[in-house]
């Protein structure tokens, strides 16, 4: 094997990178031809398409054969695509702040780095700021693997008419931070509940007479922490570096591989992919038999359901409503199938959106 020259090898990677800007630059002028012909057909065209994204970084996925990740691929690819829709106006998402959330790194993980990305005070805020058209997308939690359904999200799909139009998955990982120098020193612990329970078994072990301060996100938990004397915060490496804080012990979580699911709530149906999932919310009549009628018609159609979660109506005592997540599109056959069945035996049932299902980054 002929020995490597490192000036000619640096020489390559030169030219390489001259030809990677060249591509780069012609892709975005393509962009804004797309905007152009968008214009010529639509009134208000909508940028942001989730069915092309997908398809594009899928087949970014499919071509890769190394050495770098698929995570890095994936993430390449959504920068370059956020790059060219804010050529014409960055996306405005809203998320849960304040800043250092993760419900920020989801948002940045999903729709790249160009976006105007807004925090507001509550989960509802969220829900709100997108219903009203104050902001156009928004991201919130929906569910985690260790914990489960997030209530508060759940509910609120009740009261608004809001879409999910995208999923992300963010891995989770839990960082005890503080101005202290020591854990020995730490009296209080700020935190979300979620993550609170996600940790439960490391601080008991560690601090097990600390004082548990629940708040309405990771990022205010680092705020407090950054603020007072003896105090800590449990949130991602994001808030530690937004609020200047030392990590006293990482990755906390009580499960490996920890990861929580972000629903992207937008005001518009996204056309089917060929990878796609369905979030329905169906309430059953209070009579012998109709859980199985709600269940049923999935198996007699062979489709695949990767989640039900109950929740109560908040209407009636002991009266509750059901989330369901499906493979596939409320366009497709087999599903249609199952909505007109559906109908018959539900008190409720309403589409929350069909969307791409998030990437497999391994």
């Amino acid at each position: 094997m002929p020995e490597l020259d490192l000036q000619t090898v640096r020489e390559k990677i030169d030219a390489l990178d001259e030809q990677l800007q060249v591509l780069i630059t012609q892709r975005a002028r393509l962009a804004l031809d797309v905007i152009e012909a968008k214009r010529a057909v639509e009134p208000n065209p909508v940028i942001y398409r989730p069915e092309r994204e997908a398809e594009i970084l899928q087949r970014a996925l499919e071509r890769n054969q190394g050495p770098l990740p698929n995570a890095f691929i994936e993430q390449f690819f959504r920068d370059l695509m956020s790059a060219c829709r804010a050529l014409q106006s960055p996306l405005k998402v809203a998320y849960l702040g304040p800043p250092g959330t993760f419900s920020e790194a989801a948002v940045k993980k999903h729709f790249g780095l160009s976006v105007h990305s807004q925090p507001v005070s509550s989960i509802e805020e969220v829900f709100r700021s997108v219903a009203s058209g104050t902001m156009e997308y928004g991201i919130v939690p929906i569910e985690n693997s260790t914990e489960g359904g997030v209530s508060q999200t759940l509910d609120l799909f009740t009261k608004t008419d809001v879409h999910i139009c995208g999923e992300v998955e963010l891995e989770i990982h839990q960082h005890l931070m503080a101005h202290d120098e020591s854990i020995d020193t730490i009296k209080t612990v700020y935190s979300h509940q979620q993550s609170f329970a996600q940790c439960r078994l490391w601080l008991d072990t560690h601090l097990p007479h600390a004082e548990r301060v629940r708040v309405m996100s990771n990022a205010e938990a680092a705020r407090c922490a950054a603020h007072e004397a003896g105090a800590a915060a449990i949130a991602g490496r994001l808030a530690a570096e937004n609020y200047d804080l030392d990590l006293l012990a990482e990755d906390i979580e009580d499960e490996l591989g920890n990861t929580t699911r972000f629903a992207i709530l937008g005001s518009h149906s996204v056309p089917p992919t060929g990878r796609d999932k369905t979030s329905l919310l169906v309430a059953a009549p209070n009579r012998p038999g109709a859980l199985y009628h709600l269940i049923a018609p999935f198996k007699d159609t062979g489709l695949s359901m990767s989640r039900i979660e109950s929740r109560p109506s908040h209407q009636d005592r002991w009266h509750y409503v059901f989330f369901i997540d499906v493979e596939g599109h409320i366009e497709d056959p087999p599903l249609r199938k199952v909505m007109q069945v559906l109908e018959q035996h539900s008190g409720l049932l309403k589409h929350l959106g069909s969307y791409p299902r998030a990437l497999d980054e391994t």
